[in-house]
């Protein structure tokens, strides 16, 4: 009987004790929880004040380009400002500087009338002058514009042979072998109509004579003629230049072409 209520005392005891370690065990189980939840919240709470430190950065970086940005057009604004006073202070230099060289001209040359254009002599003198008129005599025998032997004929009715191109081609023209520098003269007086750069005949200037006539002149340097001018019947259009890649082979030499109504004749037909 006494075995029993000893055996009974201690199942009671054992029953106390794991009673006891259930509760100390559901203690530590929830205070690990505990733990758990407030270091998540602790590690959330640092990242948002990590993204806040960020944003708080990116918004002042943009204040900081915003504000460089206005610097840049309060300078840019200022620079335009000073420029059109500066602007304005020239026309105003200038509208000074003309009224006083206009007052200064009015004082030197006072006009004694005011109707002076009505005048007849000074009427006669600001008239437009005449141009000659050209007339070309295809009777009469041209001068040669230098002298020279003819190395490559006029042949438009059958082709001829060019050394340095190497093949046959029609030909315009008279080439006249010339040493380099020698001047070359118009034949006839006329009207230069053209002086241009070619890629076979170099620097070329072309005269028309009139009645439809025109010379062409090529292979030259130093023309002191330009478009417009008058040329008389001799005088210098140019010097013979260095032959241009066409004509390497047959050397220096005159370009020589006479056209009548733009298509070309055979110039041995009138040079003499």
């Amino acid at each position: 009987m006494r075995n029993r209520r000893v055996s009974a005392f201690f199942n009671k005891k054992s029953y106390l004790i794991a009673a006891v370690f259930m509760v100390v065990a559901a203690f530590g189980m929830t205070g690990i929880y505990y733990t758990q939840q407030e270091k998540k919240q602790e590690e959330q709470l640092a990242k948002e004040q990590q993204k806040q430190i960020q944003q708080a950065k990116a918004e002042d970086e943009a204040r900081e380009q915003e504000k460089k940005e206005e610097q840049v057009k309060e300078a840019a604004e200022k620079a335009r400002e000073q420029a059109k006073k500066e602007a304005e202070k020239v026309r105003e230099q200038a509208k000074a500087r003309e009224e006083e060289e206009t007052e200064a001209v009015s004082g030197i040359i006072p006009p004694e009338n005011d109707n002076f254009m009505d005048s007849p002599e000074v009427v006669a003198e600001v008239q437009t002058p005449v141009e000659p008129i050209l007339h070309f005599d295809a009777e009469t025998d041209l001068g040669w514009p230098l002298q020279g032997n003819v190395i490559l004929n006029y042949s438009m009715d059958q082709t001829v042979y060019f050394a340095t191109l190497d093949q046959y081609k029609y030909n315009p023209a008279v080439i006249i072998k010339a040493e380099v520098n020698t001047p070359v003269k118009a034949v006839a007086a006329g009207k230069v109509t053209s002086v241009e750069t070619m890629a076979e005949t170099g620097a070329t200037i072309t005269v028309d004579m009139g009645d439809g006539y025109s010379a062409i002149y090529g292979q030259l340097k130093e023309i002191p003629k330009s478009t417009g001018d008058y040329v008389e019947n001799g005088e210098i259009l140019g010097y013979i230049s260095e032959p241009t890649k066409y004509y390497s082979v047959e050397g220096s030499n005159l370009f020589f072409e006479l056209q009548k109504d733009g298509v070309p004749v055979d110039p041995m037909g009138y040079l003499q």
